[in-house]
């Protein structure tokens, strides 16, 4: 597996975690504190996220092909990004075990 394919699972992981928190925030707004504007904001942060919610989705699922994740595992990545700050936690688990496994895997460079 290459890092590129980390790489870009880790930042739609990102993007789409903090637009999760936006909309949220911007739900909280709109319903409970009765904020003017709250209503545009929310939906166009809510458009957005659901339009790179499938990029992150097609990402993630690429990322969990390529490593050979369990069913389950892979799942759970996939869902992350509808839990708001869940995505910053798996991500960061999976980078690290991925992280580690890519190292593992990288070929020794000789020196002359």
């Amino acid at each position: 597996m290459k890092k590129s394919v980390l790489t870009r699972y880790r930042v739609m992981a990102y993007v789409t975690g903090v637009l999760l928190v936006l909309l949220t925030l911007g739900v909280i707004a709109k319903y409970v504190l009765d904020m003017n504007g709250a209503a545009d904001f929310t939906r166009v942060v809510g458009i957005a996220h659901g339009w790179l919610y499938v990029v992150y989705l097609v990402f993630a699922f690429d990322l969990g092909s390529k490593a050979k994740w369990p069913v389950g595992k892979q799942l759970w990545v996939l869902l992350a990004g509808t839990i708001p700050t869940a995505a910053f936690f798996v991500e960061r688990k999976v980078s690290h075990e991925l992280e580690a496994k890519l190292t593992e895997d990288a070929p020794a460079v000789a020196k002359a």
